[in-house]
């Protein structure tokens, strides 16, 4: 029962990063999701359930991500960092891009639902903690606002990739030369 819902949620994800908030219908994530007719809706009431569904699960799949990043990541310094950032956000904007546009279009839900705000806070915070850990580690005197004007960073930048792909986008310069006004 858990797959199936997982799958739905999928599907949700995909359809609302890949085609928007108002493609986002039962009949649409039932398609993506490749479930019969009428799926999406047992476990989802209404829109407004989905996508709370959908912001929860988001949660859960940006959380391994970046934990699998970190447990592989380990910079050894600025420069190791600045390129660890460079490969997730080229992820981010690359093989889950449909995921990251997703989550975008929830910021945007969250304009007209604040309920939806503590959810998406919490995740971003959760992240903060991590990267703020190793800016301190490397010489930060504030980490917890640097990684957030690091991550305010990202998601500008992801953002213009989603809105403007680029064949060649690499963050990496920009991330290096705000590291490095963040560290000195």
């Amino acid at each position: 029962m858990a797959r199936r819902r997982d799958q739905v949620l999928d599907a949700g994800i995909q359809v609302l990063g890949s085609e928007g908030a108002r493609r986002l219908t039962y009949q649409a994530v039932d398609a993506a999701a490749g479930v019969p007719s009428g799926t999406t809706s047992n476990y989802f009431r209404n829109r407004a359930a989905l996508i709370d569904g959908i912001v929860d699960h988001l949660q859960v799949l940006e959380r391994r991500d970046w934990e699998n990043f970190a447990a592989a990541a380990g910079p050894a310094d600025a420069g190791e960092l600045a390129d660890t950032v460079t490969r997730f956000l080229q992820y981010a904007t690359g093989p889950e891009r449909a995921r990251t546009a997703a989550r975008f279009a929830l910021y945007l839900e969250a304009t007209a639902r604040p309920e939806l705000r503590p959810a998406l806070t919490r995740g971003r915070e959760t992240v903060i903690g991590w990267g703020a850990e190793w800016l301190q580690h490397f010489g930060s005197p504030d980490p917890h606002r640097h990684c957030e004007i690091l991550f305010d960073y990202m998601d500008g930048a992801a953002f213009h990739q989603l809105a403007f792909p680029a064949e060649d986008f690499d963050p990496g310069p920009g991330i290096r030369e705000l590291l490095r006004g963040l560290l000195d």
